[in-house]
């Protein structure tokens, strides 16, 4: 995968100077070091995990983003003089081996993008939701990919069972039937894997030819216009059923069909674990409030038509800036934002 392609390694590249410091090591954060390094900039991308990717390495399996690719692209980075620090935080927090402070990062370099993106998971907020085996797939596909590539045991993967149940419609929902159907089905005996979604496929994220893929091949039991009411725990304190309800789909005009819940049509099925896809949210690097930055009401950074967020000389890109999307957008945000960023560098300009 190309992250830089206005130069190549061993080419001259008249150096500037200027220091930029992008938090974050996914598509937007790569796509701008990629852009920044061949203006001439010294770049550091600062990241949570073991290696550059984010998500394309730690979130996507690697039949949808080839591994090799992303590394390799990463690599091309490294031989143009991008320096990397993984296992590194950055947050609004005391300074550490693991933390670096946000703050410490705006005052040691001329300009700083944030592309942290969406790492966590929206919650459903119904009874049961804390109970053992009930997990936030994104979550859980993390820990899988951390152990699949070496970077922590088999042992702390989270546990499975034989019966499964996916909440969600959307591409996050395929990876959490998909992946353990395809890597760990024989551990955990895998016989039935149920998926939920509060409209028909017709409206799913991921595509009604997605959705029937996922039942025709894999032999996923659809429940197709149901919602999650509640789960039920054994006495190990572990799920073992959802209480789930039907809906209606209400016709919105210009928009999905709003689900209506059913009275009385609530039903209960027996799991043995819960994986919740229901959507992430943005991961800015510091709580609410801080560091000068305002957000959204959707938690993403607030910015302008330059990327530009409310603090001097600080910049956001990709899904942090606009919310979850696919490899391509995110991407290209961090080459956009790359261009003001050296624009800013170099006029000074902010107003």
């Amino acid at each position: 995968m190309k992250f830089a392609t206005k130069c190549k390694p061993g080419q001259p590249i008249p150096k500037t100077g200027k220091r930029v410091a992008i938090i974050g090591a996914g598509p937007a954060g790569l796509g701008a070091a990629g852009e920044l390094v061949c203006m001439g900039h010294e770049v550091h991308v600062y990241d949570q995990m073991p290696e550059p990717g984010g998500l394309m390495i730690f979130g996507i399996p690697d039949y949808h983003v080839p591994t090799d690719g992303v590394r390799k692209g990463v690599k091309e980075l490294e031989e143009l003089g991008v320096k990397f620090h993984n296992n590194t935080r950055v947050y609004d927090s005391e300074p550490s081996e693991e933390y670096v402070t946000f703050q410490e990062l705006v005052e040691n370099y001329d300009a700083v993008l944030i592309a942290t993106g969406t790492w966590s998971s929206r919650r459903l907020n119904i009874p049961g939701e804390d109970l053992g085996r009930v997990y936030p797939a994104l979550e859980w596909l993390i820990d899988f990919y951390l152990y699949q590539h070496g970077y922590k045991p088999e042992e702390e993967v989270p546990p499975l069972g034989r019966v499964g149940l996916v909440i969600g419609g959307g591409l996050t929902a395929v990876d959490a039937v998909e992946v353990p159907l395809r890597y760990i089905k024989e551990k955990y005996g895998i016989e039935k894997v149920y998926l939920s979604y509060r409209r028909s496929r017709k409206e799913a994220p991921m595509g009604e030819r997605e959705f029937t893929r996922l039942i025709d091949k894999l032999g996923v039991v659809s429940l197709e216009q149901t919602i999650p009411l509640e789960f039920k725990g054994d006495a190990d304190g572990n799920v073992k059923k959802a209480v789930l309800q039907r809906t209606r789909l209400e016709p919105v005009p210009g928009g999905r069909p709003k689900p209506i819940p059913i009275p009385g049509s609530e039903f209960e099925i027996e799991v043995d674990y819960v994986m919740v896809a229901i959507g992430e949210i943005p991961t800015p690097p510091f709580r609410n409030g801080c560091c000068g930055i305002e957000l959204n009401r959707n938690g993403t950074i607030k910015t302008d038509e330059k990327f530009r967020t409310t603090r001097k000389g600080v910049f956001a890109a990709g899904d942090v800036k606009h919310g979850p999307s696919l490899i391509g957008p995110a991407l290209k945000s961090g080459k956009d934002a790359a261009k003001y960023i050296n624009e800013y560098l170099q006029t000074g300009e902010w107003a």
